[in-house]
């Protein structure tokens, strides 16, 4: 494997080579047209620089070297140089270099090939929900704001109540663009959460010409994905179209029993006004139903293999289920499977089941109106309904009939709407952005039990099926919130070569919690957290520059505070005030220990772009206060979990990076990112002290990364891609640690192109094969899920896939 990862870096330092897709300088950035825009405003929206609303609307070009800050490339392979915005740093990835992964991935997947960025799954696709993490250079999914078009995506953690994971919001598919907004994120993004960056989704328009589109993907264990696609084509003369797609998604876990199937309806209807001006409507229907991977332990790693997992969907799985759970309790007739005695906590290693099931319907309108030729208005409404169940098997609680386990699930009702509205002006060398955002949640949440049957007398409960009635309900709450942003921002372009921008937000989210189920018995506690938080920020400075000067270079800064506003969590779900006991809860506000997550953020670069290469540095530094995180320990389906705040964290990295294209076709990136994030502060408990001061914070690494080498020949490409992940800390005082890792993943396709349509209806035709973890190398994924331990080991990390195999054929009509 060293011999790989040796001839990969060789090659990727020594090759100095270029493609016929090589960047060009002067072509529009991806999706730079307003959306759903009439084909002639759209031509004259995409000559004029990005970010600037009445330009393109006008056609009015801002600066000669304004078409400089775009480099794309045909074939898209992966560039370290992306669109770069006056406000903030950010990287366009377009539809062509998702569609190089596997058909259905998780689109973050693609965006963690950037400096900087880390994305860990236990599947091969990064699909199941669980487990799905991602991370931009030493920020968190919930501390990141993401959008689907201008649609707040919220908090992206897995017990969230105001957000939705993006595989849940679109199929991948039927993305469009990703841009990333490293550093500040921009002031103008719908979040309370975008305390270091911002991740905004863009769905593709509807085809102006009819046409359908089918994908089928077969892969390792029974692996099967079928999207199809139909396109209206133009309606009418004004351009009225939509589309409708289907996709479905279906496999066998890659270790124990069980299956992951997920379907999703996606519709975009777009209706042209006038020329320069639109409305457009997106629906999004989704449906989840996953068997989990059980969460795992260094103990359960070492002394029960890297295979171990939950019974369900193997021989005689609810007879094994059922016996250790009479082991846990000491009863007679108690056994372990063969092997489970020589880990510490073999009751922990398996349950019969563990499982997700997550129905979605979103929905959204985007109003774009050019009113002058300097002023334009972009608003969006939308609306969002979820009903989410999360469940396992208990062996710590008998059932009613004396069967010694109970299925227990965590049920989740939420309903959230809201709008933007924004106007963009220009006038002189300004351009002026003003506008807001409002929130509405409300969520019901609670855990219940029900109970599974005596061994031989039924079967047991099928948690992702119909569920009867409960026996019990062990908790209850109810959340409502309310968030309110508003932001204003000038671009001031003193010089063709030259943007200031100054800006600021302001913030206030106010949400309550109430206690409606408590069973004293199971909780330990006399009631949870019941009352009401309050984040509020009247100003949030944002200051930036971008400068380009001579022919390739470019140089930026950025400068910025945010706040992320408390997160809404229910009791033991997350690092919330409302995830505690009453108790626990009045303490805090009296100690003055609830107070919001804050930061500065710093950031300084340089980029150069050519025809040959490109190549750009990247340096940061943050100052966080307040880092509220969740402190966990004991079993997982009953831990002892705390929220804390463990102070200041202190944070100062770079990136570098480098891709190479000077002969015909062939491609090579190469980024490396260092990361030295310590916490300020110990942590004092009654009676003990933790020495967390100096100590890297805990999942994200020091040390990554990354290389890919892609070769295009005609109607042929093919792509090899190596990533490496350092160290990470597992427990808070770094005592317990998480090797560090190489992935390798090769891909390879053909476009039949022209030659398909002369001899049959086809529009298109491409064959594929892609390959994930080609060294078939085992590696700890993701960590954290279910929190993580102060010191010493903790159940809460899930382990990556082995070699996995795809092939896919995509047709056009």
């Amino acid at each position: 494997m060293k011999k790989i990862h040796l001839v990969s870096t060789f090659y990727s330092l020594l090759l100095v080579t270029s493609s016929h897709e090589a960047l060009a300088a002067k072509k529009a950035a991806p999706g730079s047209a307003q959306s759903g825009a009439h084909p002639k405003t759209a031509a004259v929206a995409q000559a004029s620089a990005p970010g600037s609303h009445a330009a393109r609307a006008s056609g009015k070009p801002v600066g000669r070297n304004a078409a400089r800050n775009i480099v794309a490339s045909r074939a898209e392979s992966f560039s370290v140089v992306g669109l770069h915005k006056s406000r903030s740093t950010s990287v366009v990835v377009g539809s062509d270099l998702i569609a190089k992964s596997v058909p259905g991935s998780n689109p973050l997947k693609v965006l963690a090939q950037m400096p900087g960025v880390m994305f860990q799954s236990d599947d091969p696709l990064g699909l199941d929900t669980w487990s799905n993490q991602f991370y931009m250079h030493g920020f968190f999914q919930d501390q990141i704001g993401m959008t689907l078009d201008g649609i707040p995506l919220g908090d992206q953690e897995f017990h969230s109540m105001n957000g939705l994971n993006s595989v849940a919001a679109i199929t991948s598919e039927n993305v469009s663009r990703m841009d990333a907004t490293m550093s500040a994120g921009a002031e103008d993004t719908a979040s309370t959460s975008n305390l270091g960056g911002a991740v905004a989704f863009h769905s593709s328009d509807p085809s102006h010409k009819m046409g359908a589109k089918i994908v089928q993907t077969f892969g390792s264990n029974d692996m099967f994905h079928t999207y199809f696609r139909g396109d209206s084509g133009d309606l009418n003369a004004a351009g009225s179209r939509f589309y409708v797609s289907y996709a479905r998604n279906d496999t066998h876990k890659w270790k124990g029993g069980g299956n992951q199937f997920s379907q999703q309806v996606n519709a975009k209807f777009v209706q042209p006004v006038g020329e320069s001006s639109s409305i457009s409507a997106y629906f999004d229907w989704s449906d989840i139903e996953l068997y989990n991977y059980q969460d795992m332990s260094f103990d359960m790693l070492k002394n029960g293999g890297y295979d171990i997992d939950n019974f369900i969907g193997t021989r005689n799985a609810y007879a094994k289920a059922y016996r250790s759970a009479l082991s846990a309790n000491a009863l007679p007739g108690g056994s372990l499977p063969a092997g489970y005695e020589k880990m510490s906590d073999p009751w922990d290693a398996s349950y019969y089941d563990g499982g997700t099931l997550s129905r979605d319907y979103l929905g959204g309108m985007n109003f774009h109106f050019l009113l002058t030729n300097r002023l334009s208005w972009d608003s969006v409404v939308y609306g969002h309904g979820q009903y989410m169940r999360g469940t396992w098997a208990s062996p710590y609680m008998a059932s009613p009939n004396g069967a010694p386990l109970i299925d227990q699930m965590t049920l989740q009702h939420s309903q959230r709407g809201g709008f933007t509205t924004a106007l963009h002006y220009d006038i002189a060398h300004n351009h002026i952005s003003t506008g807001i955002w409002y929130e509405g949640l409300h969520a019901s949440v609670g855990r219940a039990a029900f109970q599974e049957p005596l061994l031989g007398e039924g079967a047991p409960v099928n948690s992702l099926g119909s569920l009867p009635a409960p026996f019990a309900t062990l908790w209850g709450e109810q959340i409502n919130s309310n968030s309110l942003t508003g932001f204003a921002e000038d671009t001031y372009s003193p010089l063709p070569n030259l943007a200031l921008h100054f800006g600021f937000r302001s913030l206030l989210q106010t949400a309550r919690a109430g206690d409606t189920q408590n069973l004293e018995s199971y909780t330990g506690t006399s009631a949870l957290a019941s009352g009401s938080i309050t984040t509020a920020k009247a100003f949030l400075p944002h200051i930036s520059a971008d400068w380009h000067f001579l022919k390739h270079h470019e140089l930026f800064f950025d400068i910025t505070e945010n706040v992320k506003s408390y997160p809404l969590a229910a009791y033991k779900q997350g690092a919330s005030p409302f995830a505690l006991s009453q108790s626990t809860f009045n303490l805090l506000q009296k100690q003055g220990g609830l107070k919001p997550e804050t930061d500065w953020n710093y950031a300084v670069g340089y980029r150069f772009s050519d025809t040959f290469a490109q190549a750009s540095i990247y340096a940061y530094h943050t100052n966080f206060k307040n880092r509220l995180q969740q402190i966990t320990s004991g079993t997982i389906v009953n831990p002892i979990s705390t929220v804390a705040n463990v102070g200041g964290v202190t944070m100062n990295g770079v990136d570098a990076g480098l891709t190479l294209t000077p002969i015909r076709g062939l491609s090579i990136y190469n980024s490396i990112s260092y990361n030295h994030a310590t916490y300020d502060n110990n942590l004092s408990e009654p009676g003990v002290v933790y020495q967390l001061k100096g100590q890297q914070i805990v999942s994200y690494p020091r040390l990554m990364y990354k290389n890919s080498l892609s070769y295009t020949w005609r109607d042929f490409d093919a792509h090899f891609d190596t990533s490496y992940v350092g160290t990470r800390n597992f427990s808070y005082t770094g005592d317990m640690k998480v090797p560090h890792y190489w992935v390798e993943s090769l891909g390879a396709r053909y476009h039949f192109g022209k030659t398909i349509q002369k001899v049959s209806p086809l529009k298109d035709l491409t064959f594929e094969f892609n390959v994930y973890n080609l060294t078939n190398v085992k590696y700890i994924s993701t960590m954290g899920e279910n929190g993580l331990p102060m010191t010493g080991d903790y159940q809460s990390f899930l382990v990556g896939a082995p070699r996995q195999y795809f092939g896919t054929i995509r047709a056009g009509f």
